[in-house]
């Protein structure tokens, strides 16, 4: 008999792919890997899939959390940024581990162990964590836009759906084009956060004190909440599932010595990419502090507010238009890593891939739709707040993400010589824990007051 093809579902999704098959598979091992090349032009061939996974860490969520963070607070949360980011460079590279080892991204992992109404459940809570994350990309160009061409939010929301274009163009013309584009953005946000930091001329005595982590974070309500957005915003779920298939676009030999070497020149590009986040994340929430705190403004949480009082505070005057500059280039970068990581998540755990263009608008949909009800019905003044709201729900999303990830790179019998030692196990079971702990006080304070 033959087989039925529903004719709508085959306009729109790609075939399915068979069992094993990679996802990515137009990228898969398509950038090669000279063996006999010095370790520079090694460190080259293997950087690139580190600052995807990066651009995750310093999306427009961070922005309103760490300026809020900042302005109320001063330095006292620049320890939870470095925790976080500490954090983040590790589970990278778990992620990376089990890309490269095995050969399967963890979506696909998940898709293999677990039984189909786990796995299903996976899937849809991993789609909630980027429709978290696509809904402050949204808001974030949208808030850019208006800020640079006053163009009405609303309409700014509907406009940043267009951007599927620019996602669609580079994935066309290659992967290596990809990490171009989103190093040259990083580097964009990077030098306009360098010009603010020498203006605002942070305390750095202070700031440096800051690094240091305080018991007051965990007993004071209104700070732990913006801490685990920080925490939110800064590891994201979705970058796990990311990770751990953008690995595979290097073509490194299949022995285990071409995969151990893999392993290490993949997790220093994320290591050093994650550091370069790092210091955008603590400029952010420096500049907040620096800018606002120090003069006695505790509330600037808004994006809007802080680019109008930007210029006057510091005396600069590129101050907020470098400012404005800097959100685009994030909230762009991020459609970026959002597109890939949702065909990824997509392909992985329902062993389908719909079309690049179909994905984009339907997770641009999701976005937009609760942004534009918030928008009409509250108006313009609520726009940080969901912001924040957007990263605490990543930050809720991530044990769902690193427990499976530690779970299967400690499986020996899947990753071999390559799984975790018993004190790489120890620390990641203790973060897989202490973030379940920090979401579950944060749950306990919010319902009780």
């Amino acid at each position: 008999m033959a087989e039925f093809v529903d004719p709508i579902i085959d306009s729109v999704a790609i075939p399915r792919p068979v069992p094993g098959a990679p996802s990515l598979p137009e990228s898969h091992r398509t950038v090669p890997i000279p063996s006999t090349a010095s370790w520079f032009r090694k460190i080259l061939a293997f950087a690139g899939p580190g600052y995807l996974v990066a651009v995750g860490y310093m999306d427009p969520g961070n922005w309103a959390t760490d300026l809020g963070g900042g302005s109320k607070f001063g330095y006292t949360l620049l320890s939870v940024i470095l925790l976080s980011n500490l954090m983040a460079m590790f589970l990278q590279a778990l992620s990376a581990k089990l890309g490269i080892v095995s050969g399967r991204d963890l979506a696909q992992a998940c898709r293999d162990h677990y039984s189909r109404p786990v796995s299903n459940a996976l899937w849809f809570i991993c789609e909630i964590a980027i429709a978290a994350c696509d809904l402050a990309e949204v808001l974030g160009s949208a808030v850019a836009l208006q800020l640079l061409f006053h163009i009405p939010l609303l309409f700014g929301v509907i406009i940043t759906a267009l951007d599927v274009l620019i996602v669609l163009a580079l994935q066309g013309r290659g992967f290596r084009l990809i990490e171009i584009f989103v190093v040259t953005l990083i580097a964009t946000i990077g030098a306009c956060f360098a010009y603010e930091i020498f203006f605002a001329q942070p305390l750095w005595k202070e700031a440096a004190m800051g690094f240091i982590p305080r018991a007051e974070i965990l007993k004071n309500r209104e700070m732990l909440y913006i801490a685990i957005g920080i925490l939110g915003a800064t590891v994201m779920p979705h970058n796990l599932y990311l990770h751990s298939s953008v690995v595979q676009t290097r073509d490194f030999g299949p022995a285990s010595s071409q995969r151990r070497e893999a392993l290490r020149y993949a997790v220093f590009d994320s290591t050093f990419a994650l550091f370069i986040a790092l210091f955008i994340n603590a400029s952010i929430l420096i500049l907040g502090a620096a800018a606002f705190h120090t003069r006695g403004l505790h509330d600037v949480a808004d994006i809007g507010k802080a680019y109008e009082l930007l210029t006057p505070t510091l005396g600069a005057a590129l101050a907020s238009t470098l400012f404005a500059c800097a959100l685009l280039a994030s909230g762009q970068n991020s459609t970026l890593t959002g597109t890939l990581a949702g065909q990824i998540v997509m392909e992985g755990f329902l062993n389908i891939r719909l079309k690049p263009w179909l994905r984009r608008l339907i997770t641009r949909a999701i976005a937009i739709v609760p942004a534009i009800i918030v928008i009409a019905i509250y108006g313009e003044s609520k726009v940080t707040s969901l912001l924040i709201l957007s990263q605490v729900i990543l930050s809720f999303q991530l044990p769902f993400a690193v427990i499976p990830l530690v779970q299967f790179t400690s499986d020996r019998g899947r990753m071999g010589e390559f799984a975790n030692s018993r004190l790489t196990a120890i620390v990641a079971w203790v973060v897989a824990v202490a973030i379940i702990i920090l979401n579950a006080e944060l749950l306990w304070l919010t319902l009780r007051s």
